[in-house]
């Protein structure tokens, strides 16, 4: 999905792709994504200690993945685009999960879901594919924020963790990373046309 936004790119291409897909952070990122089914699980349980050391457990290794792969040589072309898809499709299950149990307002999944259907959409129409952006600043923290957010919510339903100011701080984060999410989506969004705009000048600027 992310490779179809134009979000998923990582800084840093000095290092060389690998063609296999057999690396240690490809591994790690599928773990993290396996982890997904069994948060869902978790809340169906109410198990909700258990679901929130998951959720943190996927979230640091939303980092890990990517440190490996830089300390090791290991990035590869089939991580460049899983990590992100595995990153955006956890995030978006997580949000819908949490509304659905009520853990979480609608607006949550709403702010996360629709901006990227809109740059998807956006994706398919300009590029007729897949459009390869850097990630931004904002989108990093935005990031962060929602990894922060989602498990501070969370352990405000295991018992000894019913504090009000615990439930104030998560929405609190949360809250400011949607904001964050709608400040990146309009961002990627208008790099999108700026690419597209570049790429029909040089192809007019071209002789025929």
């Amino acid at each position: 999905m992310m490779r179809l936004i134009g979000a998923g790119a990582r800084s840093g291409g000095e290092v060389a792709e690998l063609a296999t897909a057999l690396t240690l952070p490809n591994l790690i990122t599928v773990l993290r994504f396996l982890g997904v089914p069994l948060f869902v699980w978790l809340i169906t349980q109410q198990a909700y200690g258990a679901a929130v050391i998951t959720l943190a457990v996927m979230g640091s290794t939303d980092w890990v993945d990517g440190y490996v792969a830089r300390r090791l040589n290991q990035v590869s072309v089939v991580g460049k685009w899983l990590d992100p898809v595995a990153d955006r499709t956890a995030l978006i299950v997580v949000a819908v999960t949490f509304v659905f149990a009520g853990i979480a307002p609608a607006w949550l999944v709403w702010t996360i879901v629709i901006p990227d259907v809109i740059l998807i959409i956006n994706a398919l129409v300009l590029f007729r594919g897949p459009l390869h952006l850097p990630v931004i600043t904002v989108g990093k923290i935005r990031t962060a924020l929602l990894l922060v957010g989602a498990p501070l919510l969370l352990l405000h339903r295991v018992e000894g963790y019913e504090q009000e100011w615990l439930l104030i701080l998560a929405e609190a984060v949360l809250a400011a990373g949607c904001v964050l999410h709608l400040v990146a989506f309009v961002a990627y969004f208008r790099a999108a046309h700026r690419t597209y705009r570049l790429q029909q000048a040089g192809k007019q600027s071209c002789p025929s």
